[in-house]
């Protein structure tokens, strides 16, 4: 159990030797044209087999699809990481159809909890943090 004085989670998330900053890197806009460019090239490039196109188009259009992977791929990455930073700033979030308390809400509420009220609910133990 992390310390409530300072979890693990509030630690910033590093980019390139700085800080995460959302408004720098590419954004959706970028990710849904390569995506859209990806699939243009995976539906072209059999096909431009099939159409005995020459071969030297079919293997430029082989090496596109493989670069266009390797951007989108580092795209999803890039956009996974500002998430992930989005959310440590937020600090613990609940799930929206949870009717019970997490497991994060009862470590802050035993965290927080005042360790006389405990032994004066329970006079027969004196550690708080002892559960049957």
């Amino acid at each position: 159990m992390t310390s409530p004085e300072r979890p693990t989670s509030t630690r910033p998330v590093g980019y390139r030797g700085e800080p995460l900053d959302a408004e720098r890197g590419p954004g959706l806009g970028c990710f849904w044209f390569q995506l859209v460019l990806l699939a243009i090239l995976l539906v072209l490039t059999p096909l431009s087999v099939a159409w005995n196109w020459p071969s030297t188009v079919s293997a430029i259009l082989l090496f596109l699809v493989m670069i266009m992977l390797l951007l989108s791929g580092q795209s999803v990455i890039f956009l996974l990481r500002l998430v992930a930073a989005d959310r440590r700033d937020g600090g613990r979030r609940r799930p929206l159809a949870s009717p019970t308390p997490t497991v994060g809400e009862l470590e802050d509420a035993d965290a927080f909890a005042d360790p006389s009220e405990a032994a004066l609910a329970d006079p027969g133990t004196t550690d708080p943090g002892v559960r049957e």
